[in-house]
């Protein structure tokens, strides 16, 4: 009678623990307190002397302990690998192992010297066996098959928390994945610099993977060398490391072969340059995924974590996909340096362009005054007596005069070579090119620009590079025009007239009719500096090369309308 209700009792205490471990798994997201739970209780119910839960490391096929109750620190760090001794036993085979007498078996590994017997049941996980929940001894037999039965219990409710732990770790993964993807797409689509975008990207990489420290390294001009060009969470002493050479470094496998590559850990790998860096700086795991852009790599991606870590493929997959938009966020950070570079070259061939033309507009102005002063002089008819002072100074006039006239000769030579170089000529493309050129400096002062561009426009016989500079100084001129912002359309469309014209439209004050008389009249005469006045001499300048003409639709505070006309190819 004794017997039977110590038996009950037993069961009803077994059924008491699997009820709370339930409960506790379905009451936190914090698996390692679960599985604390699970090792501790097995523990208690099973009078045994230690216990442990041990998963197996799909990368290094060691098995580690994730739970413990009474091991020693030692004890804990202690991996086995899968077939090696009675717990890599089960993880090998998935059935149970009730060992009486372990000195006894010769698949025994010693951890504890005065453990005598031990029980380890298989963990699974969805049909696939992750690891082995262990407990074991002082006592010889001192494990039963009712508590064989408890442990296999338990061995379930274990596999229930690590498969919502892992749902939970994809979930929290995709929804940081879905922030970063955010962040880095505000990224791309922002006129960030290279730097910026680098300082961004391993911000969010640092964060999502939840790393101790991620760098970011690009690739020179002669891609042999590694540069590090942005970090987070480094040290002044990672921050001022040596290049690495592609060839001879880890991450340079990354980049040579186009795969991603993990590193259990960079203290201890003979691969890895700077063991000792790692060590000072407290890296252990590393992983590295190459950034790719139009199928060339152009660097490595690279995050570490403060402790020995095992990354999913799942994870993997993320840093992979972060790490392709980053590559075209700097890529795109890149193109936009040098759109920047080329808006300030075609401002300087503008001035240039201006100089050229005030240079041969001034050699007009003093060509005409001193041709009056050569006709003068000779009409003088100044001839003295030999020996008179004045002889010798006539000559010198005389000699400064032709002197003079050979420089402005030279200087409308020199301003006769940019007439145009006639060729076919698609303005649609012309009107494409300067959009993409203008289109941030367009955005930073509020400007929309549209383009109604008619699709089957003949072309146009002009100079390519000077048309686009006529286009240009309009466009540029229409946007200075709206200081408050506003619209531009450029539209283009054939003229019964064998003419395409061109129309740039914009929304800003207007111009009044002087200003409209005077828009286009040469820089020497005109007094405006800025606005609708800047570069219309140009303009005007190259249409009327072009055997083109252009004039102005204007009302004040209702926009200004530049149409130019020119013949068809």
């Amino acid at each position: 009678m004794n017997d039977e209700i110590q038996k009950l009792k037993a069961s009803r205490e077994r059924l008491h623990l699997l009820y709370q471990v339930s409960n506790v798994i379905h009451a936190t997201l914090d698996s390692q307190e679960a599985l604390q739970l699970i090792v501790s209780e097995a523990v208690r119910i099973m009078r045994a002397s230690s216990g442990s839960l041990a998963l197996i490391n799909p990368s290094t096929n060691f098995l580690e302990i994730h739970a413990a109750q009474n091991l020693s620190s030692a004890a804990r760090r202690l991996k086995l690998r899968v077939g090696e001794g009675v717990t890599g036993w089960v993880a090998q085979t998935g059935k149970v192992a009730r060992v009486g007498d372990v000195t006894q078996d010769k698949r025994y590994v010693s951890i504890r010297r005065d453990v005598r017997s031990e029980l380890a049941v298989p963990l699974e996980v969805r049909g696939e066996l992750r690891g082995v929940i262990n407990v074991d001894s002082d006592r010889v037999d001192a494990f039963s098959e009712d508590d064989q039965e408890l442990l296999q219990e338990l061995a379930i409710q274990a596999s229930t928390v690590i498969h919502n732990t892992w749902l939970y770790e994809q979930l929290r993964l995709k929804v940081m994945l879905f922030q970063s993807l955010s962040t880095v797409s505000r990224t791309i689509n922002s006129p960030l610099n290279v730097d910026e975008a680098l300082r961004a990207i391993t911000r969010e990489a640092c964060e999502l993977m939840r790393a101790r420290m991620c760098s970011l390294m690009l690739l020179n001009d002669t891609r042999e060398w590694l540069d590090l060009r942005a970090s987070y969470g480094a040290g002044e002493a990672y921050v001022n490391k040596p290049r690495l050479s592609v060839q001879e470094s880890l991450i340079g496998v990354v980049v040579r072969r186009k795969k991603a590559m993990q590193v259990a850990d960079v203290q201890t790998d003979t691969r890895y340059q700077n063991v000792e860096l790692a060590r000072r700086e407290g890296l252990v795991s590393l992983l590295s995924v190459p950034l790719i852009f139009s199928g060339q790599c152009i660097g490595a991606l690279s995050v570490y974590t403060a402790r020995p870590y095992t990354f999913s493929n799942e994870e993997i997959q993320i840093l992979s996909a972060l790490a392709e938009l980053s590559a075209i966020a700097i890529e795109k950070a890149r193109l936009y340096e040098r759109v920047v570079d080329v808006e300030e070259q075609l401002r300087q061939n503008e001035k240039l362009s201006a100089l050229g033309l005030l240079a041969a507009e001034v050699a007009h102005e003093i060509r005409n005054p001193l041709t009056v002063m050569k006709l003068l002089y000779h009409s003088l008819n100044l001839k003295f007596e030999e020996g008179d002072p004045r002889s010798k100074d006539a000559r010198i006039i005389e000699s400064k005069i032709e002197h003079l006239n050979k420089i402005v000769d030279q200087i409308l030579d020199f301003a006769r070579t940019t007439e145009p170089q006639f060729a076919p000529v698609n303005l649609n493309d012309l009107v494409d090119e300067m959009g993409l050129l203008v289109r941030h400096k367009l955005a930073n002062q509020r400007v929309r620009l549209i383009r109604n561009l008619q699709t089957d426009l003949p072309l146009v016989s002009g100079d390519a590079p000077q048309l686009e500079q006529a286009f240009l100084n309009l466009i540029l001129n229409a946007a200075e025009a709206m200081t408050e912002g506003g619209t531009l359309t450029v539209i283009t469309r054939s003229l019964p007239t064998n003419q395409v014209e061109v129309v740039f439209k914009d929304t800003g004050g207007g111009m009044t009719k002087e200003q409209q008389q005077h828009a286009f009249r040469a820089m020497l005469t005109s007094t405006k500096a800025k606005g609708h006045g800047f570069g219309l001499a140009i303009v005007g300048r190259i249409i009327e090369t072009h055997h083109g003409q252009i004039r102005i639709v204007s009302r004040m505070g209702r926009g200004t309308a530049m149409h130019i006309t020119l013949p068809v190819s």
